[in-house]
């Protein structure tokens, strides 16, 4: 079991909901686990009239206007991070990208060295460049220097049921409108990968202390 004292900081972006599921999924996996939690949303770039096209973008932002934006102080406060981000074209949305594009002082401070991180993603289609996302977002760890965690196949029956991504919790939109056995498998394994990098950032952070 983790030290009361480890913290998870998971920080994501999510225009209709899908991505802000795996989240919840994470922070109560993390919980489960005893760590404190942080769960926090970046910023919305897109202006207010693009968002209004889209009746399901403006009712998410709307009923998640009470979940705290991230700022660099979470990053500073956490023992281990996940970070979710929709795929755009096999990319992190532009949302997320911007927040990690500000984290230059606590990077140059070391601040985030020696910290697991762990990333999830969702995809409207199976080959929506859902790998190609993870790993673009696990260089901006390897610049921190923090520790990726990755899914692996450790639990491996949990794993095939959610798509078998070894690089991070991801989810297929298209299926799991169509499958809700698939859908409850990749929050299972996001609540797993959750409680995992609690259990990992509460090793590493005794280590820093040892240190």
């Amino acid at each position: 079991m983790p030290r009361p004292e480890t913290r998870i900081a998971v920080i994501h972006y999510s225009a209709t909901g899908t991505v802000h599921r795996l989240a919840q999924a994470f922070a109560d996996g993390a919980a489960d686990a005893g760590a404190e939690v942080r769960l926090r949303r970046v910023a919305e770039l897109a202006p207010d009239h693009v968002v209004d096209a889209k009746p399901q973008w403006r009712a998410h932002l709307d009923a998640t206007a009470d979940v705290p934006v991230a700022t660099l102080d979470d990053l500073r406060w956490a023992d281990g991070y996940a970070f979710g981000t929709p795929t755009r074209f096999g990319n992190v949305c532009s949302q997320l990208r911007q927040f990690l594009d500000t984290t230059t002082a606590p990077w140059q401070a070391e601040e985030l060295a020696d910290k697991p991180a762990t990333g999830f993603t969702a995809s409207y289609e199976e080959h929506g460049g859902q790998e190609s996302t993870l790993l673009s977002l696990y260089q901006t760890f390897h610049h921190w220097g923090s520790m990726v965690l990755p899914t692996g196949y450790v639990n491996y029956d949990l794993s095939h049921a959610a798509g078998g991504n070894p690089y991070g919790v991801s989810l297929v939109e298209s299926r799991a409108a169509r499958d809700p056995g698939y859908l409850q498998a990749v929050l299972a394994a996001a609540r797993h990968q959750g409680a995992r990098l609690a259990r990992t950032a509460a090793v590493l952070a005794e280590l820093r202390v040892a240190a």
